[in-house]
């Protein structure tokens, strides 16, 4: 009976010596996809209602910014669903041979955790409050708040690297923004 009890302690002891303290996960870590996302405010609009199509301007700058990112790879488009923003979407899906993807701009958290977990090269259109958190979101510098009344010309370049790393650039695009003088004036306390 000691002789049965010591080769059961033995046994055992073989037994648990294989084991792992703690269970191994097999699956192997999802290595983070490269991305370079593009984000923009949308184009100029025609006035001030609710969802106001695109002025001449504002047509204008789609095909400026179609015209920058002609070479840029994109392989997804993301816009709100507002005339304002699909209308600046559009020209570069086009062009890029894609279809413009919808998203909820309550959703933000979401979006970035989509784009960061989908990797490749997306273009996002949003607005002069979305779009900056938007990059934020995704590791960039938002830089000043948008000015609402006419700053169209910002585009934001947010790339993450396998290892997660983050880094941006703010650049502008067509025709360039420049605060009115009695904004200016308002602005120095005149």
């Amino acid at each position: 009976m000691k002789k049965t009890f010591l080769i059961s302690v033995v046994a055992l002891t073989l037994v648990l010596i294989g084991c792992p303290s703690k269970p191994v996960d097999e699956t192997p870590v999802a290595e983070q996809k490269p991305l370079v996302v593009f984000l923009v405010r949308h184009a100029e609009k025609v006035d001030a209602g609710k969802d106001p199509e695109l002025s001449s301007e504002g047509k204008k700058r789609t095909e400026d910014l179609t015209e920058i990112l002609r070479s840029a790879d994109i392989g997804h488009v993301h816009s709100t669903d507002f005339t304002r923003t699909r209308d600046t979407a559009a020209p570069v899906a086009k062009a890029s041979g894609v279809e413009v993807e919808k998203y909820d701009p309550r959703d933000l958290d979401g979006l970035a955790e989509k784009l960061k977990k989908a990797g490749g090269r997306h273009l996002v259109v949003g607005h002069s409050n979305t779009t900056p958190k938007l990059t934020e979101l995704l590791g960039g510098s938002a830089g000043t708040e948008i000015d609402e009344n006419g700053e169209y010309d910002r585009l934001y370049i947010v790339t993450i690297g396998k290892d997660g790393t983050a880094n941006s650039v703010l650049m502008r695009f067509g025709e360039p923004f420049e605060k009115k003088e009695d904004e200016k004036k308002a602005a120095a306390g005149a």
